[in-house]
Parts: C-alpha cells; sequence; structure tokens
C-alpha cells in the first residue's frame, strides 16, 4: 500500500490492532496497555510478537502506571528496566514523559532515560500538555536530544488546541518533530493537519468490537471505576492490610 503523505502513527495496545495499523496504511505505531488509564508499558509478550509480525517501526509506551506524571525511585526504577528490556526486544523507539512538582520537565531522570535508550528514538508523551510552561519544555526536551513531542496543544483534544499545536510547529522550526495526537479521528484530522502545519498525526483509529462470548454474567463486573480525575490513583496501604489481618486473626 502506498505511503500517506503524512506519516499516520496509531496508537495500538494489542498485535492484532499492530497488524491492523500497518494493513491500513499507518506508518508507525505507539504499542501501549491498559488505554483506559492512558497508558502503561505493554507486556513483553505483546511487544516481541509485534516485532515478529510488523515491518513499521514500533515505540514502546514506557509508564508503569496510570496518574501522573511524577514518579517515586521505585517508578523511575521501573522505568530504566522497561527501556533496556524494550532495547533488547527490538523497538525502535520509546515514548516518555516524566515532570517535577512544580510541572516542569524532570531534565535529570528524563536525560537518564534518553542514556538508557539509546540508539533508539525518543517521544516525550502528553505529559508535555499537563507542564508549567510549554514553551520552555519545548526548549528543555529540544536541549535533552527528544526527537518527537506529542501533544494536544494543552487542551482536551488536538482539535481544540490547534492554534498552540501551530505555535509549536513555529517555534519548534524543525529542530524537534511535533506529533498532535488526542481526540483525533476521520472528523477533524484534515483540520488538524491543516491548521497547524505538522507532517504525522497520532490516533486510535479504533471502532468497538463485540466480545463473542455466549455465557456471560452481567452480575459480576471486574474491572474498577475510573478514579475522580488524572491526578487521583489508588495505591495499596499498609495500614488498611494491617487492620484487615487483625480482623482475621
Amino acid at each position: 500500500m502506498p505511503k500517506n503523505p503524512i506519516l499516520i502513527e496509531a496508537c495500538v495496545d494489542s498485535v492484532e490492532s499492530g497488524v491492523a495499523a500497518e494493513d491500513g496504511g499507518a506508518g508507525r505505531v505507539e504499542l501501549c496497555a491498559n488505554l483506559i488509564e492512558g497508558g502503561t508499558t505493554p507486556s513483553d509478550g505483546t511487544l516481541a510478537l509485534c516485532r515478529e509480525r510488523l515491518n513499521i517501526p514500533i515505540r514502546v509506551l514506557v509508564r508503569p502506571r496510570g496518574g501522573d506524571f511524577l514518579y517515586s525511585d521505585i517508578d523511575f526504577e521501573i522505568m530504566l528496566r522497561d527501556v533496556r528490556r524494550t532495547k533488547e526486544l527490538g523497538a525502535d523507539g520509546v515514548v516518555i514523559g516524566l515532570l517535577d512538582p512544580d510541572g516542569s520537565i524532570d531534565r535529570e531522570r528524563t536525560t537518564q532515560l534518553i542514556d538508557a535508550a539509546q540508539p533508539m528514538g525518543v517521544t516525550f508523551h502528553r505529559a508535555f500538555d499537563v507542564c508549567r510552561d510549554p514553551e520552555e519544555a519545548l526548549e528543555q526536551l529540544i536541549d535533552l536530544g527528544v526527537d518527537r513531542v506529542l501533544t494536544s496543544g494543552q487542551a482536551a483534544g488536538a482539535p481544540d488546541g490547534i492554534p498552540t499545536i501551530a505555535r509549536l510547529v513555529q517555534l519548534a522550526a524543525g529542530r524537534i518533530g511535533i506529533l498532535p495526537g488526542g481526540a483525533i479521528d476521520e472528523s477533524n484530522v484534515v483540520d488538524v493537519v491543516r491548521g497547524t502545519g505538522v507532517r504525522e498525526v497520532h490516533l486510535r483509529g479504533s471502532v468497538d468490537v463485540e466480545s463473542e462470548m455466549t455465557f456471560r454474567a452481567p452480575q459480576v463486573e471486574i474491572g474498577n471505576p475510573p478514579p475522580p480525575n488524572d491526578y487521583v490513583r489508588e495505591v495499596t496501604d499498609a495500614g488498611v492490610i494491617r487492620r484487615i489481618g487483625q480482623l482475621l486473626g
């Protein structure tokens, strides 16, 4: 299939979706898991099989959990190990995003991840959209050697962030790629491209697929309700575990 003049990066969470993206003409995939929380790092098995089945570049999301982008020392150690493992499994790049408490780029840890990723490419993901100063952050990421920024223009979705994305394209001046993403679909992708001057777009391109299960247990829901916002997440608490143990003892 001929390449599109605008590169499509498909955000996928399975091997099947990766294959479908390539069949549809996508020029690259971002491989994730757990997209209901904005994406987390996919399994080794998923990446290994995608690498076997796909001929287009694969960039892998390295995000140890949902929620915000302020990471603990344990979170960061996981990210370092995932970057190294991603490279071993043949990915073409990683997708990362780390912030300091004040909403600025975590330069020190971002640098460590970039160093660990070499020679793979590095995209800074939509943590950029919740940073304090996008223009300052853009210059910092250029200095650090990031080659692409995924952004909605600090809006709920890229269609609403067109003016900011266009401004970022101008400021970047070819020094770093600007990849618009967030709520892009068939109804608005042309407007996003024309309004911003970008040469690539990031989107799901998905449809709903009904389960083939013939037996269903409607009284049981395995999933949990989503948190109220990105700044709240559930974590296991030692005190709660201790109290439950005391009740059982």
